[in-house]
């Protein structure tokens, strides 16, 4: 049996995180600060987000080491779209799961629990810490199938 916790899946997880923490922060400014709606929020969040793993993922994941710049727009291309992809689900699926009230569960619960801390209570954050979990999975399968595959490396 193959180990799973590889050193690819490792640096993933740990860059999967570091995004996470980018979209997560950039959606709460946008939200808390620039009053924008979760839509918008949303969007602008998953493109800072978006970025960010392209940049660590090429260097630091899937060691794609070549800076051919026509290898690196078809990949970088490549990342883009996939990511547009799931990009899509995120941004139908965490204003869908407000509409349904999904988050109240949990502010409902925050509030018994006497904690007051804001950013808990960010309109539509648990809907993005659900949607957040399942993308992960979604964009580490696409990047190895897909974006990766052919990966260069320098000599």
């Amino acid at each position: 049996m193959k180990k799973f916790f590889t050193k690819e899946i490792l640096m993933y997880l740990i860059f999967g995180v570091l995004t996470t923490v980018v979209s997560w922060g950039t959606y709460t400014v946008f939200v808390n600060i620039c009053n924008m709606s979760v839509f918008w929020a949303n969007l602008i969040s998953w493109v800072c987000a978006v970025t960010f793993a392209y940049i660590t993922n090429k260097l630091w994941v899937f060691d794609s080491k070549s800076w051919e710049v026509k290898f690196v727009v078809k990949e970088a291309v490549s990342f883009f779209a996939s990511r547009g992809v799931t990009g899509v689900i995120e941004i139908v699926c965490v204003p869908l799961l407000v509409k349904t009230s999904f988050d109240n569960l949990f502010y409902n619960l925050f509030d018994k629990m006497g904690v007051g801390m804001k950013v808990l209570f960010t309109d539509g954050i648990y809907s993005k810490i659900v949607v957040s979990f399942i993308i992960v999975i979604l964009n580490y399968v696409f990047s190895k199938l897909i974006v990766f595959k052919n990966k260069k490396v320098e000599n």
